[in-house]
């Protein structure tokens, strides 16, 4: 058994496949491995489990992070629906800095996508009731909370969908150029 790790365009960030095993019942798969994420050079401490559910098709979430010294690795999975889930690489140091991707998660190809500490993340539901399931490195620390608008023009996200619903916080997060200033 194994777990599939398929890096993505964004250094250290993978799209995750559970191998599956299929049977009569239906199948069995492993989602997480402390031994495999390590193995794989990623941080396999899991401190919070967190869980979003989303009424609405067109709800936006993000662009979230936290700073030193409690940035966060995220594991994210869409248990319910489908969301086209955004990272982009914050790290100052990075070579892929400034960019963004976007993977498409549904509870019916059930893939993952590994964010490591350092990138923001966001996503946009891309059906009504739809439910994301987040493993998380820290635990959640608000003095330490930062975002960046999700439609700053230095990072172009292409989005699927108009936004239908997104909080105020969302919606007042600043440009890269502010908030790269308030680290």
């Amino acid at each position: 058994m194994g777990i599939k790790f398929i890096e993505i365009e964004l250094k250290g960030a993978f799209v995750i496949e559970p191998e599956r095993f299929d049977d009569e019942r239906g199948f069995f798969a492993r989602t997480w491995s402390q031994e495999e994420f390590a193995a794989c050079g990623l941080n396999p401490k899991v401190v919070q489990c967190n869980s979003s559910f989303n009424k609405q098709r067109g709800t936006l979430r993000g662009m979230h992070y936290q700073i030193p010294p409690h940035e966060e690795a995220k594991l994210v999975r869409c248990t319910g629906g489908a969301i086209y889930d955004v990272i982009i690489d914050l790290r100052p140091d990075s070579p892929t800095w400034g960019e963004w991707v976007g993977v498409e998660l549904t509870s019916r190809n059930r893939l993952m996508v590994y964010i490591p500490e350092g990138f923001a993340h966001g996503f946009q539901t891309l059906e009504d009731e739809t439910e994301v399931f987040y493993q998380v490195s820290a635990y959640y620390h608000q003095e330490s909370a930062r975002g960046v608008r999700w439609d700053d023009p230095a990072f172009g996200i292409n989005w699927p969908l108009a936004v239908t619903a997104i909080s105020q916080r969302d919606r007042e997060h600043p440009l890269l150029s502010i908030s790269i200033g308030n680290q």
